[in-house]
């Protein structure tokens, strides 16, 4: 009796106890201990892709002797003036390790040359190298690696408001000495410091959030198709309608690490609701934030200060003085947006946007530049910006240089049209970042004489109906315009950098915009999914209980909706195995569970009809039968080091996914060490999906109460002529296991194998599976205690959960004894004759 709809009253039981184990425990024991190290697989394309757009170095150092294993790592983005210090505990897979370089995606790692001297690597270092071929390996000298050092860096550069950190980093020594590492060498490649009190530094220790390893992100493609690496059918991009790069950002780092705490997952839904019931809101908010720019990265160049003037540095400095006016100027309508908002953390925002320091800023800047200087786009447009964008009289000397420029401007568009005019076609000046001035002429307006432009004219390049071209003339006048523009620039900067240093002990209230910015293009996206689909808010309780379900990326790929299905896990009934033959759905299956459960604990809604969640402090999965050529790995080595890796990592609160194991060797010893693998993972807490095409390890319930059968239903067909059967799939997930036998010889039959192979193949079939059946009885004592386990562990779930009236609990108790009898009906009728 499945009771989906009543599922929050009967939730979850208690731990399994005195659950005897009767099969090869030695198979395990050789699983857990092969000496073989977990290695997550990259495809070149995603790794390529990935460094392309990297940003972020990282520092990682490790302690020595009795501290091996202690991990410190630091790391900053180039981008985002933000320096996030970790320091945990591994284990000798390192699996924490290299899942946080994983999704830091790093541009650069930075290790100690200790570590790295030939012939005497440490095993961390050996491990990242294998696992990031792409990255940029630097070693530096080990006394750069100083915790004292790395403690006075970040009293001198972290933010006031931020300065906490010190209290969590203080005796953290590793990530300290990260940092230091990390900090000077950034300033030694990026020739800038980092300005006094301008860097936000957070602690971020690896409990705060779910751990999915690369591999089983790769696995449920999260954020990489795994066939086309530019195809968006991943769940970021089922996710994906942010409008800003803050947004995009927070989006995939909260993907690859979903939250662990209900509290603030429901914070989050919240927020949803609440857009998606005030469309006015959700409206308003989108406009304004579409407008917003990339936030972290204005606020990284504006807290740098450069260690040599150049023209490049004024210039940029400028423009990202002009993007912060064009920001400041947004937190009003921001403001306006959300006045009327009534959710706790839609307030909390509103009210960190009353922060006068804005206003502040703000007023600083208009001191000094002019009201209507803003961000525009196009590059002639924004260097006439950048030109005029102080105010007249307050430089004399700036003021003469742009009225030589106007002038030298005025010049080029005067001898254009002169040139136009002597040989009367119809030339126009255009702009160019690369070029400069220079003039362009559509090629249908005139017929050339000969077919070729006057010989004054040179560079000439033709794209499709336009000439481009120029002349000595103004080649030379394109110089005198950059002279003009480098005294500008210059004159410009410096009276920017002033108006810097007055802002720069009220420039924190930025790093608090950007995080609303990102946060609520965050929410503003998963409000924008939801719109586009009937997904639900889902709940946090002990169980995972999921009312028509399916899978979100299908959905996109798919002309009609694909078939949903429900999902029901408690701890009482904690391990499914799942059969039925292939192309059934089984994995299709098997990845919805794991991306709703990722979703779910984003703060995103799900698609389903209700849907319930136990909050999973990690997420494994195991799923395809590839080769690994990279790392020398066949199908049964690569089975192994991952089911390795899951279950010397997982724990009570995992949830863990595994389509197929053993296949990669014999069918006997493949069923064995499915079994013991089986074995162990029942004796923890954790919700297991176990899909296999053996069909013997179904038995496995005789033994565990915990375990439950589900399968994919299929229907035969009969052709017209009546002589051959279809199977037709159906996609609908039921109770117990596949009745379907020998799918494989069904298979075979409509392929070209000869009709003597396949009948003599159902005669061996049919003999061996006699064999394995006549051991495998249940007998009714098993059956009788299956059904008092299941009958105690939903009293357990009712007296811990219930929200029934007395009238109702009555009626649902009633329910569950005839449950009961149903179940057990040889108890049932012992138990009528004695009371007779």
């Amino acid at each position: 009796m499945f009771h989906l709809e009543h599922h929050s009253y009967f939730l979850q039981t208690s731990v399994l106890q005195d659950i005897s184990t009767y099969i090869v425990h030695s198979i395990m024991n050789w699983v857990i201990t092969i000496n073989v190290y977990y290695c997550f697989a990259v495809t070149s394309s995603s790794a390529v892709s990935a460094h392309l757009v990297a940003s972020v170095i990282v520092a990682v150092v490790e302690g020595r002797g009795l501290a091996r294993g202690e991990v410190g790592m630091a790391s900053i983005d180039l981008k985002n003036p933000e320096v996030v210090l970790s320091q945990f505990a591994d284990n000798t897979t390192y699996a924490k390790v290299i899942t946080k370089l994983k999704i830091l995606t790093p541009l650069e790692i930075i290790m100690s040359n200790t570590a790295c001297d030939t012939g005497n690597t440490t095993k961390l270092f050996s491990l990242i190298t294998e696992n990031f071929k792409n990255v940029t390996f630097t070693t530096v000298q080990r006394k750069y690696f100083n915790e004292t050092k790395g403690l006075e860096y970040i009293e001198q550069l972290c933010t006031s408001e931020f300065s906490t950190v010190l209290m969590e980093v203080q005796s953290k020594y590793y990530c300290l000495a990260a940092v230091a590492a990390l900090l000077k060498y950034v300033e030694f490649i990026q020739n800038s410091v980092y300005a006094p009190k301008s860097l936000k530094v957070r602690f971020q220790g690896s409990e705060q959030t779910a751990m999915i390893d690369s591999s089983s992100a790769q696995n449920l493609e999260l954020l990489t198709n795994n066939r086309d690496s530019r195809n968006g059918h991943t769940l970021f991009g089922v996710l994906n309608y942010t409008k800003t790069p803050g947004g995009s950002r927070r989006l995939r780092s909260n993907i690859l690490e979903p939250l662990v705490d209900a509290e603030t997952i429901n914070t989050r839904l919240d927020c949803i609701q609440e857009l998606l019931q005030d469309e006015e809101l959700f409206f308003s908010l989108q406009a304004v934030i579409s407008r917003f720019l990339d936030t972290e990265q204005l606020l990284s160049i504006l807290v740098q200060i450069p260690k040599q003037d150049t023209v490049k540095a004024a210039e940029s400095k400028i423009t990202n003085l002009i993007y912060l006016k064009h920001t400041l100027e947004l937190v009003d309508p921001l403001k306006a947006a959300l006045k009327s908002c009534k959710t706790h953390l839609l307030k909390a925002y509103y009210s960190s946007l009353e922060d006068k320091r804005f206003g502040i800023i703000l007023e600083k800047i208009k001191t000094v530049i002019n009201d209507d200087t803003r961000y525009t786009k196009g590059c002639l447009n924004m260097r006439t910006q950048k030109c005029y964008a102080v105010r007249p009289n307050i430089n004399e000397f700036l003021d003469i240089a742009r009225r030589t420029y106007t002038e030298i401007v005025d010049d080029i568009a005067g001898m254009i049209t002169q040139l136009g005019e002597k040989y009367n076609l119809p030339l126009k000046m255009s702009f160019s970042s690369a070029r400069g001035f220079f003039i362009q002429m559509n090629a249908e307006c005139a017929a050339l004489p000969n077919g070729q432009l006057p010989s004054e004219f040179t560079k000439i390049t033709k794209m499709k109906n336009a000439y481009s071209f120029t002349s000595a003339d103004l080649i030379k006048m394109n110089e005198r315009c950059q002279e003009s523009l480098r005294e500008i620039y210059h004159m410009t900067y410096l009276i920017v950098c002033k108006l810097l240093s007055e802002i720069y002990e009220h420039i924190h209230c930025l790093y608090k915009l950007s995080d609303t910015v990102s946060m609520l293009d965050m929410l503003l996206s998963f409000a924008h999914a939801c719109t586009l689909s009937d997904y639900v808010r889902p709940e946090f309780t002990d169980t995972l209980a999921i009312k028509q379900g399916w899978h979100p990326i299908l959905e996109k790929i798919s002309v009609e909706k694909p078939v949903s299905n429900n999902t029901y896990i408690t701890e009482g009934s904690n391990f499914i195995i799942i059969t039925g033959p292939n192309m059934s759905g089984k994995s299709t299956y098997l990845k919805q569970i794991a991306l709703c459960q990722i979703m779910a604990q984003i703060g995103s809604y799900v698609p389903a009809e209700y849907s319930s969640f136990r909050i999973a402090e990690q997420i494994f999965t195991r799923i395809g039968m590839d080769d690994d050529i990279e790392t020398n790995s066949s199908t049964f080595m690569k089975e192994m080091k991952e089911i390795t890796y899951i279950m010397q990592n997982a724990n009570d609160k995992s949830l863990i996914i595994i389509d197929e194991l053993g296949r990669g060797t014999s069918t006997e010893e493949g069923i064995g060490i499915c079994y013991s693998v089986c074995e162990y993972l029942l004796s923890l807490k954790a919700f297991t999906l176990f899909a296999t095409h053996f069909l013997e390890l179904c038995h496995i319930d005789a033994l565990y109460p915990n375990v439950e059968n589900n399968h994919f239903e299929v229907q035969h067909v009969k052709n017209s002529a009546g002589n051959k059967e279809k199977i037709t799939y159906t996609y609908i997930l039921s109770k117990g296991h596949t009745e379907e036998k020998n799918y494989g010889l069904k298979a075979a039959e409509v392929s070209s194998l000869p009709p003597s192979i396949i009948l003599d193949a159902k005669e061996i079939t049919t003999h061996i599976a006699r064999q394995i059946l006549q051991k495998q009885r249940t007998t009714p004592e098993t059956l009788r205690q299956r059904a008092v386990y299941h009958l105690a562990t939903r009293l357990v779930q009712t007296a811990r959960n219930s929200r029934l009236d007395p009238d109702s609990l009555r009626i649902f108790l009633k329910g569950l004894k005839k449950k009961y009898e149903a179940d057990c009906p040889v108890s049932g009728q012992a138990q009528t004759e004695d009371g007779q």
